[in-house]
């Protein structure tokens, strides 16, 4: 259960396998269920969540009821409300399982002693953090500067499978634009 995170882990920094019995003792393991809440608008976020498989997503709750996606994880992600995580603030923010999934979770009371146990960890989270915030920047980039239609056509392009793998109006939401929208575009040809 844990080797798709050390095999993650490793494609930034070394580790040892000193180091993966001490991960082991600071982490979890948990299936949860499709619909199955990891955090809900109001709560303090006390962990982050890296996707063993299956797939979660967050979002708020815009005017009107309206549910906007900020983003999804699949296997091999993390997923977090940073900001509550560090402030320990409640979050304006709901994580939530799309399918029956497997995930690893770290908590903030083990996250210091994990990354005093093993420091690489500390270059490790720096670099999925980077890579985190540079995906936001594009997507913004992208929501400002391309049409809706270039937005979907650049999202499948990238992502065939998860296109087909999560719901219509969820990819709309998460795209920025409505699933009637959304249906319009899928039905041109190109």
């Amino acid at each position: 259960m844990h080797t798709k995170l050390f095999s993650h882990i490793r494609r930034f920094v070394p580790l040892s396998t000193e180091d993966e019995a001490v991960i082991i003792k600071y982490v979890r393991f948990e299936k949860i269920k499709n619909k199955d809440f990891l955090l809900k608008t109001g709560q303090v976020c006390h962990s982050t969540y890296f996707v063993v498989d299956g797939c979660l997503r967050m979002y708020l709750v815009a005017d009107r009821g309206i549910e906007q996606i900020l983003q999804f994880a699949i296997s091999d992600w993390w997923i977090s409300d940073y900001t509550s995580f560090e402030s320990q603030l409640p979050s304006q923010f709901s994580i939530q399982a799309l399918e029956d999934s497997e995930i690893i979770i770290l908590d903030k009371k083990n996250q210091e002693a994990l990354l005093i146990m093993v420091p690489q960890l500390e270059r490790y989270f720096r670099l999925i953090l980077q890579r985190a915030y540079s995906a936001t920047l594009m997507r913004i980039h992208f929501i400002y500067n391309l049409s809706g239609e270039e937005r979907y056509r650049g999202f499948a392009g990238s992502f065939p499978d998860f296109v087909q793998r999560i719901p219509q109006y969820m990819l709309a939401s998460y795209l920025g634009f409505t699933p009637e929208f959304l249906s319009k575009v899928r039905a041109k040809k190109g």
